[in-house]
């Protein structure tokens, strides 16, 4: 009896400050558990001593290695877009970039943030109004986010960046493409938020690199929610605080799952079990609480 050597698969993370991922963890699981033997490198660019000038060889290095594929993070999901040969049509809408898949000598790009933070959404908070939201960060996630946001019935979001340039370009592509006046550029936040029906933050604010509260705690109130893109810590000082004013809110870590459930099955050609990726994060979770 013949015995076939198990699928092998390499796979990779660029970002920075990505030491604690739990991504790897996901993939390689889900890959053992559909006959697949996965290997998922962290391509950390400040334990690198790299920058995102220097996307271009880390990219070479990727292919040349043999990698199937890579997810894409801060602060690198904007700058990789000019190095691919091809973009997917949500990524190309979107402006930005996740995952990037290696084949027949192509590098294609693919967004799965959006899809991602939206399944979340709708698991976390099913049924809360979506009229008027105000969103932290125009960057690459906050581009996915708001887009999220739109397709599931925003009426008006309200773009706040460090960058206001950032903010107005993004407005102007929401605009393009889900009508006028759908997202607006904002530089009185206070004022934002006390029409808001929910926050969405999408910034790095919060992350363990990156701590404290994106926005004065006094800005949140009862009834409205709020929505987090960071799960490292899943329970962010943002998250604390809406809770201890009585909003309901959201982790990062569906998000987390969802965009990685998309990913694998790009990656490999595998439609992946959703729920079991789920139980997995969980308990990498719950053993990372136990460290500490």
């Amino acid at each position: 009896m013949s015995l076939t050597a198990p699928r092998r698969i390499l796979l990779g993370l660029i970002g920075a400050g990505i030491g604690r991922s739990l991504t790897p963890a996901m993939h390689e699981r889900e890959a053992a558990a559909n006959g697949m033997h996965c290997l998922y490198q962290l391509l950390d660019i400040d334990r690198l001593g790299l920058t995102v000038e220097q996307l271009p060889e880390l990219l070479d290095a990727a292919e040349l290695l043999g990698f199937s594929g890579l997810n894409i993070t801060y602060p690198a999901k904007q700058h990789i877009m000019p190095l691919l040969d091809e973009l997917c049509d949500d990524a190309r809408a979107i402006g930005a970039v996740n995952s990037v898949v290696f084949k027949d000598g192509r590098r294609i790009g693919y967004n799965t943030d959006w899809w991602g933070f939206a399944e979340s959404f709708k698991a976390s908070l099913p049924d809360v109004t979506m009229g008027e939201v105000v969103q932290l960060g125009a960057g690459g996630a906050g581009a996915a986010t708001a887009h999220a946001a739109l397709m599931m019935g925003t009426r008006t979001l309200r773009l706040v960046d460090a960058d206001q340039s950032r903010a107005e370009a993004l407005a102007v592509s929401l605009n393009a493409r889900f009508g006028a006046g759908r997202a607006v550029a904002c530089t009185e936040l206070e004022a934002a938020m006390r029409v808001a029906d929910g926050l969405i933050h999408a910034t790095p604010t919060g992350m363990a690199k990156h701590p404290g509260l994106p926005l004065p705690a006094e800005l949140l109130r009862p009834g409205q929610w709020v929505s987090e893109i960071v799960y490292f810590p899943l329970q962010t000082a943002l998250l604390q605080a809406a809770q201890a004013k009585g909003c309901r809110t959201m982790t990062g870590g569906g998000m987390a799952v969802f965009q990685a459930v998309k990913a694998f099955e790009l990656f490999t050609g595998v439609q992946p079990d959703a729920s079991r990726m789920q139980q997995h994060f969980k308990e990498l979770q719950a053993n990372e609480d136990a460290r500490k």
